[in-house]
């Protein structure tokens, strides 16, 4: 076991919870850990549709509705004002095919990630008014750009923002603010993505209209998007997803067909990790390295050949965003060592791609386990993206330096920042206190929560059917971690040089299975015989056939003798 790691086993389910269930143990034991209470366990393993929230319950859905339809019927130029990352593509995408549908004249704006940042840009609201557009539609920003928003205003331009992340005190004096998590909000479920508020104004655009059901094809995109932005799969997230995937295993889009076979990714077999792993990081290279969007050109493109350049252009972007985050955070480790025992890791350069450096800090905070701040100095404004752990809520930390900052967002977890050159140092300072009052005296470790302590042979043909209906997995809905103990190692393998990635073949009794672990702590060397393993289940294909193997995340040498 890596010293560093913890194992937490979580309680065990009370008995009468476990007879209740309707399931079998080990499930409902998982169902237990999820917080489904009794009365929602059917409907969570079915995938019930009774998790949709009615749109009309967001705040000023019925005055964005009514704005919107006025702007078609008088033939008014509306612009969607989307964001550069999976999320604000995908909801760029989704909602102006939506107003497509309804006969809307309707354009798109992609902010630049490098020149314009996250959020409403004074200058582009500037052209878009100079272009003609009467309404302004954000998707996944706007809800703290309060400024922009009275300039828009005042150019005679009406805004409606719909947003995910988190309202300031006063709002934007906006036709209409969508967004869950305004305090005032009367909708069940606040934790939509941007592309899921997205889908909701649609919703509420058709409601009652014949074309209504035709808003299922919209779902893949929903997925993608949902999923890539790490929003909790639970709930309504965890239904749009589901149904989402169904849509994207059978998608008609010729540029995601593309993109999921050069992916090497197989149709029919997609799941929110395909997502996770495979097409958002494809997507987010767009924005990360260039301009978001080739990926938008690639979500619309109707023409398979020009379908193929954009997957073939997104592919090498990132190839080229996988190298530069290697190079990077090499150097950043090597800065951060330096720094000893800081409790909020801090490291800026002017050489520091702002589109690399959010990746960059979520590898620092897994490496090191403390809220990590990554910066790319400008001679005039600093861009500043940070990744955080559970004990420090980062977003709160920045709005106690708002005073010092030209703008910032995210969420608890993970948050951007524009800062004056002027400024830094004393918003680091600042920073560097409030993150020493909250994490001194701290025991700060990562920690492995562990569903149940099962033997081997607790897979049985029952179970493992059982086990794709808690899916998609993702934030607050997380794939299933067991730990087996006294488990004897008949071989193992390293797969390359630096003892990363390793495979084994472990038995118990008259069980035995295949397992794989990247990232390892360990080398082949420091595997006993007999070892406690925690793991989950990882599906695997070869030649058309699909296994289930041991996706191990960690093990130490069996305190029981085998």
């Amino acid at each position: 076991m890596d010293e560093q790691t913890q194992w937490h086993l979580l309680p065990k389910a009370p008995e009468d919870y476990i007879g209740a269930a309707g399931t079998i143990p080990l499930i409902a034991q998982l169902l237990y850990n999820r917080n489904i209470p009794l009365n929602k366990v059917a409907s969570f393993l079915s995938g019930d549709q009774v998790t949709q929230g009615n749109p009309f319950l967001l705040p000023d859905m019925q005055k964005a509705v009514t704005r919107i339809y006025k702007a078609i019927l008088s033939k008014e130029k509306i612009v969607i004002y989307g964001d550069f990352d999976v999320d604000g593509v995908t909801a760029t995408a989704t909602l102006t095919e939506g107003l497509s549908w309804l006969g809307a004249q309707v354009g798109t704006y992609i902010p630049d990630r490098f020149d314009e940042g996250h959020g409403l840009n004074s200058d582009a609201i500037s052209k878009l008014n100079q272009q003609g557009f009467n309404l302004i539609i954000t998707v996944d920003c706007g809800i703290t750009d309060n400024e922009q928003v009275k300039q828009a205003r005042k150019m005679g331009m009406d805004m409606i923002i719909t947003d995910h992340h988190i309202p300031s005190t006063d709002l934007p004096p906006a036709v209409a603010v969508v967004d869950a998590k305004r305090q005032d909000s009367r909708y069940p479920f606040p934790d939509l993505a941007g592309v899921g508020v997205a889908f909701k104004l649609l919703q509420a655009l058709f409601h009652k209209d014949s074309r209504e059901r035709k808003l299922v094809e919209l779902l893949d995109m929903v997925a993608l998007g949902t999923v890539a932005d790490m929003v909790p799969l639970i709930d309504e997230n965890r239904y749009l997803v589901q149904r989402g995937l169904e849509v994207l295993n059978n998608t008609n889009r010729v540029g995601l067909q593309d993109m999921i076979k050069t992916s090497g990714l197989q149709m029919g077999k997609l799941d929110a990790e395909s997502i996770s792993w495979d097409l958002g990081p494809r997507l987010n290279a767009a924005g990360r390295m260039g301009t978001a969007n080739t990926s938008y050109e690639l979500l619309i493109s109707t023409s398979p050949d020009e379908a193929h350049l954009l997957t073939l252009e997104l592919e090498q972007r990132n190839i080229e965003r996988q190298k530069l985050s290697r190079e990077i955070l090499a150097k950043a480790s090597d800065r951060i060592l330096e720094q000893g025992e800081a409790l909020l890791l801090i490291d800026g350069d002017e050489d520091y791609p702002v589109g690399i450096i959010g990746l960059v800090a979520g590898k620092l905070v897994n490496k090191f386990y403390k809220p990590v701040i990554m910066l790319t100095l400008g001679k005039e404004l600093c861009r500043g993206s940070s990744r955080s752990i559970a004990e420090f809520n980062i977003v709160q930390a920045l709005e106690q330096c708002k005073d010092l900052l030209v703008c910032f967002g995210g969420h608890p977890m993970a948050a951007g920042f524009t800062v004056t050159r002027q400024n830094l140092n004393t918003l680091k300072e600042r920073l560097t206190a409030i993150a020493h009052q909250q994490l001194s005296g701290l025991d700060l470790h990562p920690q492995i929560n562990i569903d149940a302590e099962v033997p081997l042979s607790a897979f049985n043909s029952d179970t493992i059917n059982m086990l794709p209906k808690l899916e998609p997995f993702g934030q607050k809905n997380p794939q299933p971690i067991f730990l087996t103990r006294n488990v004897t190692v008949v071989e193992h393998n390293n797969l390359n040089h630096n003892n990363s990635y390793i495979t084994a073949k472990l038995k118990q009794n008259d069980s035995t299975w295949k397992a794989i672990m990247f990232g390892v702590p360990h080398t082949t060397e420091e595997m006993p015989d007999h070892i406690d393993v925690v793991y989950s289940l990882k599906k695997s294909h070869w030649n058309g056939e699909e296994t289930l193997q041991l996706n191990l995340r960690d093990f130490a040498p069996s305190r029981e003798l085998g």
